[in-house]
């Protein structure tokens, strides 16, 4: 029987569902067997940009969104704190949608007593802030990245190899993308001090890490276009950054563990 991990609390963003880099089937495969006391979604979790210029649901996106309401009718305290991409969803902070509470942010206490501020980051991307027009440009090159990096990944396992993300190996290599990172990680950790938070919680720029910046504890935790990943909460408060990049009944039929990442982990390295 396939084991099913319990923890005090899991965040995950960026699913971007409606479009054809969400990887929606190794997202309901962590769905299913990964629970929590409390589950925050972290932001774009639809993308409204993508659904305004054309319909693409598949039957695997409908399914990831009733897997949630699921949990949260089961039991699970399920948070969503809108995005970018979503930021449709922003009109209704502060309200339930069914038993999820919406929230532009808010702040989790870990079983150990610190307290993380949940936020999915937009507002400190200069780029959104300054110019959207560029923003949605720069999406667009996004999708054309995915794309070639769908047909990469066809060769990749014809060949026997695994998934790897070339977008995201792509993005992390150039300069100018590195240094935009750094930026928004610093902003994010240093509006976590003014807020009087022990550490930072986020989405958006589709970088899993965690690392300390000046004392604050920075967590971002991913995506599930190209590092498909989670940030989890341990019961005695303990952080980790878990991928998921292929189903666990495959894993365990394979004798494989699930890869955790250490903090500071290169988890773009081939």
């Amino acid at each position: 029987m396939t084991e099913i991990f319990h923890y005090r609390t899991i965040w995950i963003s960026d699913f971007h569902l409606g479009t054809k880099g969400c990887r929606a089937d190794l997202l309901l495969d962590f769905l299913k067997n990964n629970d929590s006391d409390t589950l925050f979604l972290v932001g774009d979790i639809v993308d409204g940009w993508r659904l305004k210029s054309a319909w693409y649901w598949p039957q695997a996106h409908n399914d990831v969104v009733q897997k949630i309401l699921q949990k949260a009718r089961n039991g699970t305290n399920v948070v969503y704190v809108p995005g970018n991409h979503d930021e449709f969803a922003r009109g209704f902070v502060d309200h339930q949608f069914g038993d999820i509470a919406i929230k532009r942010n808010t702040v989790h206490t870990l079983a150990d007593g610190r307290r993380l501020l949940i936020l999915h980051g937009d507002e400190f991307d200069a780029v959104i802030k300054s110019v959207k027009w560029l923003a949605y440009l720069g999406d667009w090159a996004y999708r054309l990245a995915m794309v070639i990096n769908i047909y990469y990944n066809w060769v990749r396992r014809k060949l026997g190899y695994r998934y790897w993300s070339l977008s995201a190996y792509l993005k992390y290599k150039v300069k100018n993308a590195v240094a935009q990172i750094g930026r928004f990680e610093d902003s994010v950790a240093s509006y976590a001090r003014k807020y009087g938070a022990d550490g930072v919680v986020c989405g958006h720029i589709h970088h899993p890490e965690m690392r300390d910046i000046n004392g604050i504890l920075y967590a971002n935790d991913g995506d599930w276009v190209e590092s498909c990943t989670a940030l989890v909460e341990h019961h005695d408060g303990r952080l980790e950054l878990v991928r998921w990049l292929t189903p666990l009944a495959e894993c365990q039929a394979e004798g494989l563990d699930v890869e955790r990442l250490a903090p500071d982990a290169d988890v773009f390295q081939r």
